[in-house]
């Protein structure tokens, strides 16, 4: 399961990395430390924590120029032999899309993963950043 690091969580969640390590320090959001001492946030739960933000009405993040990119992280993968569903939570946003199966299987798209819905006219396209 990938991990991100505190300043990758922030931009995700379209906070300041400031506002996640207060929210780590709480214990609002569960994160590791790794053995040179430095936090590692698990995907899975930013996912969960992510669309419960969200989902209590959370202020949206100061908009910038994203033409149409929107990253996040996946929040739920539901397959059948043909296609797959996949939704991503982009700090306040939902998006889903509607992808082949094998599509999903080729970029091993599972909660936690982060993704980037890049939207076109009524097509959502799912990326994996760097590749």
């Amino acid at each position: 399961m990938p991990t991100f690091t505190i300043g990758q969580a922030a931009d995700l969640l379209g906070v300041s990395a400031d506002t996640v390590r207060r929210w780590v320090d709480s214990g609002q959001l569960p994160a590791s430390r790794t053995a040179g001492g430095r936090r590692r946030v698990d995907g899975a739960a930013l996912a969960r924590f992510s669309a419960d933000r969200a989902g209590a009405g959370a202020a949206p993040p100061v908009p910038e120029s994203a033409r149409n990119h929107f990253s996040g992280l996946v929040t739920k993968v539901v397959k059948d032999k043909v296609m797959a569903q996949v939704e991503i939570q982009a700090g306040p946003f939902r998006v889903v899309s509607l992808m082949s199966r094998e599509a999903a299987d080729e970029l091993e798209l599972a909660p936690g993963v982060a993704a980037v819905a890049s939207v076109k006219s009524t097509n959502v396209v799912v990326e994996i950043p760097g590749l």
